[in-house]
Protein backbone atom coordinates (compact mmCIF):
# COMPACT_ATOMS: atom_id res chain seq x y z
CA UNK A 1 0.00 0.00 0.00
CA UNK A 2 1.17 3.34 -1.05
CA UNK A 3 0.20 7.21 0.23
CA UNK A 4 0.08 10.02 -1.64
CA UNK A 5 0.36 13.48 0.21
CA UNK A 6 1.57 15.53 -1.99
CA UNK A 7 0.43 19.08 -1.65
CA UNK A 8 0.34 18.52 1.91
CA UNK A 9 1.97 20.55 4.56
CA UNK A 10 3.52 18.13 7.19
CA UNK A 11 5.09 19.35 10.89
CA UNK A 12 6.73 17.12 13.31
CA UNK A 13 7.62 17.92 16.56
CA UNK A 14 11.04 16.02 17.53
CA UNK A 15 11.41 15.13 13.65
CA UNK A 16 14.90 15.22 13.96
CA UNK A 17 16.00 12.03 15.41
CA UNK A 18 14.37 8.17 15.46
CA UNK A 19 10.75 7.57 15.52
CA UNK A 20 9.80 11.39 14.84
CA UNK A 21 12.29 11.32 11.98
CA UNK A 22 11.60 8.36 10.61
CA UNK A 23 7.62 9.47 10.67
CA UNK A 24 8.75 12.70 8.81
CA UNK A 25 10.89 11.05 6.09
CA UNK A 26 7.91 8.58 5.31
CA UNK A 27 5.70 11.91 4.34
CA UNK A 28 8.52 13.57 2.36
CA UNK A 29 8.83 10.17 0.66
CA UNK A 30 5.23 10.28 0.07
CA UNK A 31 5.38 13.34 -1.54
CA UNK A 32 4.57 16.28 1.37
CA UNK A 33 6.30 19.32 2.10
CA UNK A 34 7.98 18.78 6.02
CA UNK A 35 8.34 20.90 8.35
CA UNK A 36 10.20 19.76 11.37
CA UNK A 37 11.22 20.85 15.28
CA UNK A 38 13.79 20.36 17.74
CA UNK A 39 15.99 21.95 20.25
CA UNK A 40 19.40 21.43 18.59
CA UNK A 41 19.93 23.82 15.65
CA UNK A 42 22.57 21.05 14.07
CA UNK A 43 19.98 18.52 14.35
CA UNK A 44 17.47 20.50 12.61
CA UNK A 45 20.09 20.99 9.76
CA UNK A 46 20.64 17.39 9.40
CA UNK A 47 17.17 16.54 9.39
CA UNK A 48 16.31 18.87 6.87
CA UNK A 49 19.05 17.60 4.20
CA UNK A 50 18.04 14.32 4.83
CA UNK A 51 14.43 14.94 4.23
CA UNK A 52 15.14 16.93 0.69
CA UNK A 53 17.11 13.90 -0.48
CA UNK A 54 14.36 11.86 0.00
CA UNK A 55 13.08 12.76 -3.55
CA UNK A 56 13.99 15.12 -6.32
CA UNK A 57 11.78 18.39 -5.52
CA UNK A 58 11.20 17.36 -2.36
CA UNK A 59 10.34 20.52 -0.02
CA UNK A 60 11.63 20.53 4.31
CA UNK A 61 12.16 23.37 6.72
CA UNK A 62 13.27 23.09 9.98
CA UNK A 63 13.22 25.26 13.71
CA UNK A 64 15.07 25.06 16.40
CA UNK A 65 12.74 24.93 19.32
CA UNK A 66 12.29 23.52 22.78
CA UNK A 67 8.81 22.53 23.21
CA UNK A 68 8.68 23.36 26.75
CA UNK A 69 8.96 26.99 25.61
CA UNK A 70 5.63 28.24 24.07
CA UNK A 71 6.30 31.52 22.72
CA UNK A 72 9.42 29.31 20.52
CA UNK A 73 7.05 26.89 19.59
CA UNK A 74 4.50 29.45 18.21
CA UNK A 75 7.27 31.49 16.24
CA UNK A 76 7.74 27.92 14.34
CA UNK A 77 4.62 27.45 13.51
CA UNK A 78 4.00 31.05 12.37
CA UNK A 79 7.12 30.55 10.28
CA UNK A 80 5.98 27.36 9.00
CA UNK A 81 2.58 28.27 7.76
CA UNK A 82 4.56 31.34 5.95
CA UNK A 83 6.52 29.03 4.44
CA UNK A 84 4.28 25.76 3.49
CA UNK A 85 0.62 27.15 3.81
CA UNK A 86 -1.66 25.71 6.18
CA UNK A 87 -0.63 22.38 8.62
CA UNK A 88 -2.28 19.39 7.34
CA UNK A 89 -0.70 16.50 9.33
CA UNK A 90 0.63 17.30 12.56
CA UNK A 91 2.46 15.08 14.73
CA UNK A 92 3.96 15.84 18.18
CA UNK A 93 6.68 13.32 19.56
CA UNK A 94 9.46 15.48 21.42
CA UNK A 95 9.92 13.35 24.82
CA UNK A 96 12.13 12.54 27.32
CA UNK A 97 13.38 9.24 29.13
CA UNK A 98 15.69 7.42 31.21
CA UNK A 99 15.51 4.20 33.40
CA UNK A 100 15.86 4.95 36.96
CA UNK A 101 13.58 3.46 40.31
CA UNK A 102 11.26 5.91 41.19
CA UNK A 103 13.04 6.56 45.07
CA UNK A 104 16.03 7.57 42.67
CA UNK A 105 14.11 9.79 40.42
CA UNK A 106 15.00 13.28 41.57
CA UNK A 107 12.16 16.19 41.66
CA UNK A 108 14.05 18.03 38.79
CA UNK A 109 13.91 14.51 36.74
CA UNK A 110 10.37 14.43 37.19
CA UNK A 111 9.60 17.47 35.99
CA UNK A 112 12.03 17.82 32.74
CA UNK A 113 9.83 14.53 31.32
CA UNK A 114 6.68 15.39 32.19
CA UNK A 115 7.18 18.99 31.07
CA UNK A 116 8.79 17.37 27.54
CA UNK A 117 6.48 14.82 26.93
CA UNK A 118 3.23 15.82 28.62
CA UNK A 119 3.59 19.97 28.32
CA UNK A 120 5.16 19.87 25.28
CA UNK A 121 2.01 18.19 23.87
CA UNK A 122 -0.02 20.15 25.01
CA UNK A 123 2.11 23.36 23.84
CA UNK A 124 2.48 21.96 20.16
CA UNK A 125 -1.24 21.15 19.79
CA UNK A 126 -2.57 24.11 21.64
CA UNK A 127 -0.47 26.81 19.41
CA UNK A 128 -0.93 24.50 16.55
CA UNK A 129 -4.70 24.61 16.58
CA UNK A 130 -5.37 28.59 14.27
CA UNK A 131 -2.59 26.85 11.75
CA UNK A 132 -4.58 23.39 11.23
CA UNK A 133 -6.34 22.94 7.65
CA UNK A 134 -9.97 22.93 9.14
CA UNK A 135 -11.41 21.04 8.30
CA UNK A 136 -9.53 17.89 7.61
CA UNK A 137 -6.57 18.12 9.68
CA UNK A 138 -5.13 15.20 11.18
CA UNK A 139 -3.40 15.35 14.51
CA UNK A 140 -1.03 12.55 15.81
CA UNK A 141 0.76 12.56 19.27
CA UNK A 142 3.41 9.69 19.50
CA UNK A 143 2.40 7.78 23.11
CA UNK A 144 3.96 4.86 24.31
CA UNK A 145 3.04 1.35 26.16
CA UNK A 146 4.32 3.37 29.58
CA UNK A 147 0.90 5.15 29.67
CA UNK A 148 -1.47 1.62 29.98
CA UNK A 149 1.21 -0.86 31.15
CA UNK A 150 2.82 0.26 34.63
CA UNK A 151 6.48 -0.11 34.77
CA UNK A 152 9.11 0.05 37.28
CA UNK A 153 12.11 2.32 36.18
CA UNK A 154 9.54 4.34 34.28
CA UNK A 155 7.26 6.19 36.61
CA UNK A 156 7.74 9.09 35.11
CA UNK A 157 7.39 8.30 31.76
CA UNK A 158 4.32 6.27 32.82
CA UNK A 159 2.85 9.63 34.49
CA UNK A 160 3.61 11.55 31.31
CA UNK A 161 2.45 9.73 28.60
CA UNK A 162 -0.59 8.48 30.51
CA UNK A 163 -1.51 11.96 30.22
CA UNK A 164 -0.79 12.20 26.58
CA UNK A 165 -3.38 10.00 25.92
CA UNK A 166 -5.85 11.88 27.72
CA UNK A 167 -4.76 15.12 26.07
CA UNK A 168 -5.62 13.19 22.69
CA UNK A 169 -8.76 11.92 23.69
CA UNK A 170 -10.14 15.21 24.98
CA UNK A 171 -8.76 17.08 21.89
CA UNK A 172 -10.88 14.57 19.61
CA UNK A 173 -13.47 15.79 21.48
CA UNK A 174 -12.71 19.31 21.50
CA UNK A 175 -11.72 19.32 18.11
CA UNK A 176 -14.00 17.27 16.24
CA UNK A 177 -17.03 19.93 15.63
CA UNK A 178 -14.04 21.96 13.53
CA UNK A 179 -12.97 18.89 11.34
CA UNK A 180 -9.58 18.05 13.44
CA UNK A 181 -9.33 14.61 14.09
CA UNK A 182 -6.66 13.52 16.99
CA UNK A 183 -5.15 9.98 17.89
CA UNK A 184 -2.01 8.48 19.57
CA UNK A 185 0.07 6.10 18.00
CA UNK A 186 2.02 4.12 20.71
CA UNK A 187 5.49 2.52 19.82
CA UNK A 188 6.45 -0.50 21.15
CA UNK A 189 10.48 -0.98 20.99
CA UNK A 190 11.66 0.55 17.98
CA UNK A 191 15.28 -0.87 16.17
CA UNK A 192 17.79 2.13 16.17
CA UNK A 193 16.44 4.86 18.40
CA UNK A 194 17.66 6.20 21.29
CA UNK A 195 15.04 4.82 23.32
CA UNK A 196 16.04 1.27 22.42
CA UNK A 197 19.81 2.77 23.29
CA UNK A 198 19.03 3.78 26.74
CA UNK A 199 17.05 1.17 27.98
CA UNK A 200 18.76 -1.93 26.23
CA UNK A 201 21.92 -0.69 25.67
CA UNK A 202 24.32 -3.78 24.96
CA UNK A 203 23.01 -6.04 22.10
CA UNK A 204 22.15 -9.14 24.53
CA UNK A 205 19.79 -6.78 26.35
CA UNK A 206 18.00 -5.81 23.15
CA UNK A 207 18.01 -9.62 22.07
CA UNK A 208 16.30 -10.76 25.72
CA UNK A 209 14.03 -7.57 25.13
CA UNK A 210 13.07 -8.65 21.46
CA UNK A 211 12.23 -11.99 23.00
CA UNK A 212 9.28 -10.83 25.09
CA UNK A 213 7.33 -9.17 21.93
CA UNK A 214 4.63 -11.96 20.78
CA UNK A 215 6.17 -11.13 17.08
CA UNK A 216 9.36 -12.07 18.24
CA UNK A 217 11.32 -9.10 16.63
CA UNK A 218 11.94 -4.89 17.12
CA UNK A 219 9.60 -2.71 15.27
CA UNK A 220 11.24 -0.31 12.10
CA UNK A 221 10.44 3.35 12.24
CA UNK A 222 8.77 2.70 8.74
CA UNK A 223 5.59 0.93 10.71
CA UNK A 224 5.50 4.09 12.92
CA UNK A 225 5.06 6.02 10.15
CA UNK A 226 3.07 3.82 7.94
CA UNK A 227 0.50 4.53 10.68
CA UNK A 228 0.69 7.88 10.79
CA UNK A 229 0.33 8.15 6.75
CA UNK A 230 -3.22 5.68 7.57
CA UNK A 231 -4.17 7.85 10.13
CA UNK A 232 -3.98 10.85 7.93
CA UNK A 233 -5.71 9.43 4.55
CA UNK A 234 -8.88 9.16 3.80
CA UNK A 235 -9.13 5.52 4.95
CA UNK A 236 -9.01 6.73 8.37
CA UNK A 237 -11.25 9.64 8.36
CA UNK A 238 -14.31 8.12 10.55
CA UNK A 239 -10.87 7.83 13.61
CA UNK A 240 -10.38 9.86 16.25
CA UNK A 241 -9.52 9.94 19.71
CA UNK A 242 -7.87 6.71 19.40
CA UNK A 243 -4.55 5.20 20.63
CA UNK A 244 -3.42 2.56 18.66
CA UNK A 245 -0.11 0.00 19.73
CA UNK A 246 1.84 -0.41 17.07
CA UNK A 247 4.20 -2.59 18.79
CA UNK A 248 3.89 -6.24 17.73
CA UNK A 249 1.79 -7.33 20.87
CA UNK A 250 4.50 -6.05 23.52
CA UNK A 251 1.88 -4.26 25.57
CA UNK A 252 -0.17 -7.47 26.12
CA UNK A 253 2.45 -8.30 28.98
CA UNK A 254 5.88 -8.55 27.09
CA UNK A 255 6.63 -5.09 28.33
CA UNK A 256 6.40 -5.72 32.02
CA UNK A 257 8.92 -9.29 31.20
CA UNK A 258 11.26 -7.11 29.51
CA UNK A 259 11.57 -4.06 32.66
CA UNK A 260 12.01 -7.12 34.64
CA UNK A 261 15.29 -8.53 32.20
CA UNK A 262 16.08 -4.18 32.76
CA UNK A 263 16.08 -4.06 36.14
CA UNK A 264 17.91 -7.03 36.54
CA UNK A 265 20.52 -5.49 34.53
CA UNK A 266 20.63 -2.16 35.57
CA UNK A 267 21.32 -3.31 38.58
CA UNK A 268 23.75 -5.14 38.00
CA UNK A 269 23.36 -8.72 38.02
Amino acid sequence: MSFDFTGQHVFVAGGTSGINLGVALGFAEAGAKVSVLSRSADKVEAAVAKLRATRAGAEARGWAADVREQPAVEAALIQAKEAFGTIDVLVSGAAGNFPAPAAAISPKGFRSVVEIDLVGTFHVLRTALPHLTQPGASVINIGAPQAYVPMELQMHVCAAKAGVDMVTRVAALEWGQLGIRVNTVSPGPIAGTEGVARLAPTEELQKLVAETVPLGRFGTTRDIAAMCMFLSSPMASYVTGAVIPVDGGWGLGGASASVGILKKAFAGG
